[in-house]
């Protein structure tokens, strides 16, 4: 103890804090609720709380501090069995406290941005996040891990799902779910996304969920085994009984009816999820965030598909058909959330190839073609419409696509050698569009 403290607080005969405990106004559950208006917000930010809270903390070593009712119980038996906290248990809450006040903080910071509507990338950046899960390992057995989900903007996202069946989501489990569901929200029609390790195997689109599930199942039905399949319709009785022949690790969807419920609810290792609002995307103000040694790379969401105001070029002679010009919109959005780099292939509403994460685009373009003839035949791929996640820097990737048969490609445009695309198109009778706006993926 501080002798010229002591001295002060025996001459204003104020008698010294043993325990300082505070509860916090309650800002994030005030910013959650619908409709809040930004008064009401600000009225809950505390001000004299947090005060009390670090003073109280920073002077751990005479005062108990308690800023989570969880903690009551542990303080209470100590004071019972020793008259005292231990100093151990002072440190420990005062890390907490100092935790507890920069999540605070930082939610209040969030707000007042999210307000602003300011999407930029300042100086400093901060962000705060609530464990919703303990996991048993990491990507790999060695590894701890977590799952951590937003405070806000999880509505329609994978940290809302609600489980209705199976045991809890490993760490690749969540990762690989996300990824399917970053592409199923491009779609409106009914679609389903068949993935594995956070690649699309297989993607379907129909005028109902069976179809649109047959067709993502036919597409690689030997990679869909073990793997994430999500839609955005009901599961129907009819799709739940054909998704029940093979093994599958999770399935996603908004609703399930009754029977299909049951029928999938049959085999004990499957997780069920349930997001409801299944489409919703992340909003505008979001971030992809990635962990580098030393720091982090923050960059905006790609939440674009094609960019604003700018519509598809045609460059070749050849104009596609209505119907090429559908698979090519599929297979671009396929392709954007497909490992870099990457190319895929799509024929009447169904990814027939899938060329994900090469090292060189024409080795992407060879295992995309090969990818259909080993499940639907060499004929499959004539007629077809090729996307490529980025410019091809050379004709090669054209030329295999003629070989193929392919009669359609879409693709960001922008090489040096973009006329030597275009000239070998025009010799082949193959229409090529330009988007203008790359999608790499890592």
């Amino acid at each position: 103890k501080n002798p010229e403290h002591m001295k002060q607080l025996s001459e204003l005969s104020i008698k010294p804090i043993d325990l300082v405990v505070v509860n916090l106004y309650p800002f994030k559950q005030t910013i959650l609720k619908d409709g809040v208006s930004r008064s009401e917000a600000i009225e809950n930010i505390d001000i004299g709380g947090p005060t009390m809270l670090r003073s109280a903390a920073k002077n751990y070593q005479d005062v108990a501090v308690i800023v989570d009712p969880k903690d009551y119980e542990k303080v209470l038996g100590e004071l019972k069995e020793n008259k005292e906290v231990s100093q151990d248990t002072k440190f420990y809450l005062c890390s907490k406290v100092f935790s507890h006040t920069a999540h605070y903080d930082t939610l209040i910071a969030s707000y007042m941005k999210k307000e602003r509507k300011d999407n930029s990338l300042h100086d400093t950046y901060t962000m705060t996040f609530e464990k919703i899960q303990e996991m048993r390992y990491g990507e790999n057995p060695h590894q701890k891990a977590a799952f951590y989900k937003e405070v806000e903007n999880a509505e329609g996202l994978l940290a809302s799902a609600l489980q209705l069946h199976g045991k809890e989501l490993s760490f690749n489990n969540i990762n690989d779910t996300n990824g399917a569901l970053e592409l199923l929200k491009e779609f409106d029609e009914p679609c389903v996304v068949a993935c594995k390790h956070a690649n699309p195997c297989g993607v379907g689109c129909g005028d109902n969920i069976y179809e649109a599930y047959m067709k993502a199942f036919n597409a690689d039905p030997t990679s869909i085994f073990g793997g994430i399949v999500v839609f955005n319709r009901e599961i129907d009785e009819k799709t739940a009984k054909e998704i029940n022949k093979i093994f599958v690790e999770i399935i996603v969807a908004p609703f399930y009816e009754e029977k299909a419920l049951e029928i999938l609810k049959s085999k004990k290792n499957i997780r069920l999820l349930q997001i409801k609002n299944i489409s919703q995307k992340q909003d505008e103000y979001s971030y992809d965030i990635k962990k580098v040694a030393g720091g982090i790379l923050v960059q905006e969401i790609d939440s674009k598909l094609l960019p604003e105001g700018e519509e598809l070029k045609t460059v070749t002679a050849s104009n596609p058909t209505n119907q090429e010009m559908k698979d090519l919109m599929m297979a671009w959005k396929i392709v954007k959330h497909t490992k870099s780099n990457a190319i895929t292939i799509v024929k009447d509403g169904q990814s027939i190839g899938i060329g994900p994460g090469q090292v060189n685009r024409i080795w992407a373009c060879k295992q995309a073609i090969e990818h259909a003839y080993e499940f639907l035949g060499k004929d499959s791929t004539k007629g077809a419409s090729l996307a490529s996640d980025a410019f091809f820097p050379f004709p090669d990737c054209v030329e295999e696509a003629a070989k193929a048969g392919i009669t359609a490609i879409i693709q960001p445009g922008g090489s040096l050698k973009d006329d030597d695309s275009i000239k070998t198109c025009n010799k082949h009778n193959i229409s090529m569009v330009f988007t203008n706006m790359r999608h790499f993926k890592h």
